[in-house]
């Protein structure tokens, strides 16, 4: 078919469904209207295309992506109606669709894996014992390695699986399970899958009252723990969970236990009816967790692997597009963000990563991050078991000597990680006394690598390179609600794109950039903006929160769902997507996600501080660090700060002893705060990663008309403070 240049051309709208994915047009459009099955369009020039929805990608060599320079509009149908959208010059790009999506549910593609890859390793964890293959006890280790091949996680699951549907647990029940990165993990994340209930992973490290919150506002019966949370960089010193689980069922270690006979009955989480513990006491001898015979309301693991292993058949059918995770954003005592996602979205999102990392069966992935987080979960778990690859868990929490030593042990060919892991792990290298432990050849093998959660420096990056021999490191970029990865980097790209952008989309995926007040608005190319993404991984909304779902996932006059990152980024002329800030005031610690309205409520519920605004700062340890400005109540004495801001000169001092007289109101005379103060009352309420690095007093805030108070002006003021004084 020849279109003459600058012609207006009457397209049939019955022609070929492909013809929208085959052919767009490479000029502006004026104008089309839909009249008696005809769309009108000015056309200069087609481009053919090989896809036949629209995630095109380009047919042209070395250009897999649709940008600026092939891809002025795009030509697709609306109903009856075919519509040309221009993207010329636009930060609009489309990823390629190849790999083609899984229409599998995760227990139908695992089970092709043991069909492939059932004799090998898909599990090597350290301790505790699960009944796989045990290593002996290894002294650089200090403890015992557990390795489940494919067929063997198959068979535990299917044991687990059917022990938990002995317990009441049906197809979209939630099941939360607060563990580290064990094997016990593994087993049970695809039992639940096996079974269509709805995995709930929690972070270990949650208190009474950040756990209490998140089982209730989900309605778990089953919640699957571990006796004792062990804690990041302090390998062996554990925190008990007896507390933690005494305040969920009061009476549970006392003669007058809360239940009838042996039924448990939670006043703080209603719904909750069972209680599992996996026993891991014995790592943990000071803990004092007591036996668990000696608490008849808790159901040991251990019985739950006296099941059969008999083949799972759910009580209907499961869906590819069904929930199947629910992932929280973040921990908070007020209603939580918890994102449900489908089997389509996590399984394909692990195994376009391995994609295009270059996963390979014969693949042994190091995997420090946690699997309560995306990270660890489905750039690591859904990313090796979609590729018949190893995942290998150190330790249950982050101790970057057991990762060297897992490393060296099984010659890993990879190593996951944010910054914060890896400055550590280097640190620690470069003691001659702890080198001398490891294999002479200990880094041999290790080539390929993830880096997400936090930006990674220039300089980083080429001791990754250096050091640990990282050539094909890769940066992910993404959130929760989407699955999480929507833009990397690949092993191939030049190595300023690996180090100065977050990579280009990924496949069946788009993304642009809007602008932040208005977001049916696509900034041209290189303008910052809002980021947004689309395509299969975008998350189902978040559980029970229609008004915050519809804030964020909003759906376009075409049909599509968007979801928007709050982040601040732009795109250039190549695709490639740069971070530059956040519109949202997240801030991202060592990977992590806090968010500052946490700090802040908790904060306020210190006597003596009338007001507090928690902001970001950049930390070359963490990516971030977090500062709290605090406003004492007058006639509070305050001392040993970062600084001190007097109201309406914006005054930066360093001094230790800072005082503001006035009578109070709301404190006592004499009443004294200072940063020490401050910083134990939130690693008491909260959790330590949430402490202010940094505490400046200030009089007042800098506010805008309506009294909102400028962030941006504090997170510059701490920036200038914390420059001063480094």
């Amino acid at each position: 078919m020849l279109i003459r240049h600058g012609t207006v051309c009457r397209i049939p709208t019955s022609h070929s469904p492909s013809w929208k994915s085959r052919y767009t047009a490479n000029s502006l459009a004026l104008g089309g209207w839909s009249a008696r099955g005809y769309t009108t369009q000015r056309i200069t020039s087609l481009i053919p295309l090989c896809s036949r929805d629209r995630n095109v990608k380009s047919t042209v060599p070395g250009r897999p992506y649709l940008s600026a320079g092939t891809m002025k509009h795009r030509v697709y149908s609306v109903g009856t109606q075919r519509r040309c959208v221009t993207t010329a010059g636009m930060s609009y790009v489309e990823g390629p669709t190849d790999p083609p999506l899984l229409s599998h549910t995760i227990p139908q593609h695992f089970k092709t894996m043991i069909s492939k890859y059932g004799d090998r390793a898909a599990v090597i964890a350290r301790s505790p014992v699960l009944g796989g293959a045990i290593s002996p006890p290894n002294t650089a280790m200090q403890g015992k390695t557990t390795i489940l091949t494919y067929a063997r996680v198959d068979c535990l699951s299917n044991i687990v699986a059917n022990s938990l549907r002995s317990l009441g647990v049906k197809k979209g029940d939630r099941v939360a399970v607060s563990l580290g990165n064990v094997a016990e993990s593994v087993v049970i994340t695809y039992a639940i899958f096996k079974l269509g209930a709805i995995w709930v992973p929690l972070n270990p490290s949650f208190n009474s009252a950040q756990l209490g919150a998140a089982l209730s506002h989900l309605g778990v019966e089953v919640l699957i723990i571990g006796a004792v949370t062990d804690l990041a960089y302090k390998p062996g010193r554990g925190r008990s969970n007896l507390d933690l689980l005494s305040s969920l069922i009061p009476g549970l270690t006392g003669e007058n236990k809360k239940g009838k006979g042996d039924k448990l009955e939670s006043d703080v989480v209603p719904s909750l009816k069972t209680v599992v513990v996996v026993d891991n006491s014995a790592e943990h001898p000071q803990s004092g967790f007591p036996p668990l015979r000696d608490l008849s309301l808790l159901t040991p693991f251990s019985t739950l692997l006296a099941s059969s292993s008999r083949r799972v058949i759910p009580d209907s059918p499961l869906s590819a597009d069904e929930t199947i995770n629910i992932q929280f954003t973040s921990g908070t005592t007020s209603v939580p963000k918890a994102a449900m996602l489908s089997h389509t979205n996590i399984l394909n999102n692990g195994r376009l990563i391995a994609s295009r990392m270059g996963l390979e069966p014969s693949d042994l992935i190091v995997c420090p991050p946690p699997l309560f987080h995306c990270f660890g979960c489905v750039l690591g778990l859904m990313a090796t078991s979609t590729t018949g690859a190893a995942i290998l868990f150190p330790s249950p929490a982050f101790d970057p000597a057991a990762t060297l030593h897992m490393i060296s042990e099984h010659h890993a060919t990879g190593l996951y990680g944010v910054a914060t892991m890896f400055v550590a792990e280097l640190e620690l290298l470069s003691d001659p006394a702890f080198a001398s432990q490891l294999r002479p050849d200990a880094l041999r093998n290790l080539r390929k690598g993830i880096a997400a959660g936090s930006s990674v420096p220039e300089s980083l990056m080429r001791r990754l390179f250096d050091a640990l021999g990282l050539r094909d490191l890769v940066i992910c970029y993404g959130m929760t609600e989407t699955s999480p990865v929507s833009c990397m980097t690949t092993p191939h790209d030049p190595f300023e794109k690996r180090t100065q952008s977050i990579g280009r989309v990924m496949p069946h995926t788009a993304v642009k950039i809007v602008a932040p007040g208005d977001r049916s608005r696509i900034l041209p190319r290189g303008e910052k903006g809002e980021l947004a993404a689309s395509g299969y991984l975008v998350m189902h909304g978040y559980y029970g929160d229609p008004e915050r779902t519809a804030e964020d996932r909003i759906v376009d006059e075409e049909g599509r769902v968007w979801m928007y990152s709050g982040d601040e980024a732009c795109i250039d002329e190549d695709g490639y997507v740069e971070i530059t800030g956040r519109i949202k005031d997240l801030i991202i610690r060592g990977g992590e996600n806090i968010h500052p309205l946490e700090i802040e409520n908790c904060l306020f519920q210190l006597q003596g501080v009338q007001e507090v605004s928690v902001v970001g700062v950049p930390d070359q340890r963490h990516g971030e660090a977090v500062a709290a400005f605090v406003v004492p109540h007058k006639g509070v004495r305050t001392m040993d700060a970062d600084g001190f801001v007097e109201a309406g000169k914006a005054m930066r001092t360093t001094s230790t002893a800072t005082s503001l007289d006035s009578t109070a109101d709301g404190a006592g005379e004499g009443e004294m705060l200072d940063k020490q103060e401050i910083q134990e009352w939130v690693k008491t309420k909260l959790s330590s990663h949430l402490v202010p690095k940094y505490v400046f007093w200030i009089d007042e805030y800098p506010k805008t008309a309506s009294g909102k108070i400028q962030k941006y002006k504090l997170r510059d003021l701490a920036k200038e403070i914390v420059s001063e004084q480094s």
